[in-house]
């Protein structure tokens, strides 16, 4: 599926027109679909391609290394998750795979309940700077392109930027290893929708993404080299009363004759500080649109899902 493109170059132009065309733009792809092809992104190719080659060689390490930065007390928000842990919100079925993530560093005194250090990975040489650096390169464009998005809302195009400063996002290493058995699903990653206000996904190493439509089909979406995909997460859709769309995706298997081969992907969860209310703001409630969900804030709401994918008891 071509899911639609635009240009971040454009939103952060000096051209008011360009501008106000990219804030349209984003926000129709929003509405209609929640997935958007983002191109000129600003985190460059060597640092993407420096980000896989860092996750390729941790996963390649010995099971009980891996097993070493595993940390059940986090819940999986820090450092590694061995395989089969995670599923899907109301399916009992475990995911088929393993991840690695890596969250806000802060200098000065935080809550470390909400935000853990980070497992530093000794294994692998230029591992942890090289997260550090995508993380503040995917952390920028996320707070441009909410910029773009407090705009088509109608609020200030500054109004989430001290909400995701310091904000609790994640930045996550998936490896959904080759498939050795018969297995009893064709199904990698069940259906869900992502938790937090958006996610930024540079490409998978290989297909399989998979977006539910409009019509209840299941359509693959892939991007080009030189584009990220972005999409609509669950904390925005609860905050617009559902203007913007959560969008159900998964991720299937591959065809048989490629399940000897492992498949890595790495999303960027932008997530805004714990004490931000979620919400709904009064421009998308109205008569035709009410009300449709409770005042939480975004760490009561990520605690709540946290339990309910089995990361946290």
């Amino acid at each position: 599926m071509n899911i639609p493109s635009v240009d971040l170059a454009h939103f952060l132009s000096d051209n008011k027109d360009t501008k106000d065309a990219f804030v349209k733009n984003l926000g129709n792809a929003y509405e209609e679909i929640g997935f958007v092809a983002v191109k000129n992104h600003g985190i460059s190719n060597e640092l993407i391609s420096s980000l896989y080659l860092h996750v390729q060689e941790f996963f390649s390490l010995p099971a009980v290394q891996k097993k070493a930065y595993e940390d059940p007390a986090l819940a999986g928000q820090r450092g590694y998750t061995s395989f089969g842990k995670e599923h899907a919100k109301g399916s009992e079925a475990p995911d088929l795979k393993e991840f690695y993530q890596y969250g806000q560093v802060l200098l000065d005194n935080f809550d470390k309940e909400a935000y853990p250090p980070n497992i530093a990975v000794k294994q692998v040489e230029g591992f942890n700077e090289t997260f550090e650096n995508a993380y503040r390169a995917f952390e920028k464009s996320g707070k441009a392109l909410l910029q773009a998005t407090a705009l088509f809302l109608g609020l200030k195009e500054h109004y989430f930027d001290g909400f995701v400063t310091n904000g609790n996002s994640i930045l996550r290493a998936i490896h959904y290893p080759p498939i050795i058995i018969e297995p009893k699903t064709a199904i990698r990653a069940e259906q869900h929708e992502d938790i937090n206000l958006i996610t930024l996904l540079v490409g998978a190493s290989a297909d399989g993404l998979q977006i539910l439509t409009k019509q209840n089909s299941w359509i693959p979406v892939t991007s080009l080299p030189d584009q990220i995909v972005v999409n609509v997460g669950d904390m925005l859709q609860r905050f617009t009363n559902n203007k913007l769309r959560s969008t159900t995706h998964r991720v299937v298997n591959p065809e048989r004759e490629l399940w000897h081969t492992s498949r890595f992907s790495i999303p960027f969860f932008l997530h805004p500080v714990s004490t931000m209310s979620l919400r709904c703001i009064d421009s998308c409630i109205d008569d035709d649109n009410p009300k449709a969900y409770a005042d939480i804030t975004a760490g009561e709401y990520l605690d709540e899902r946290l339990r309910e994918i089995g990361l946290k008891k």
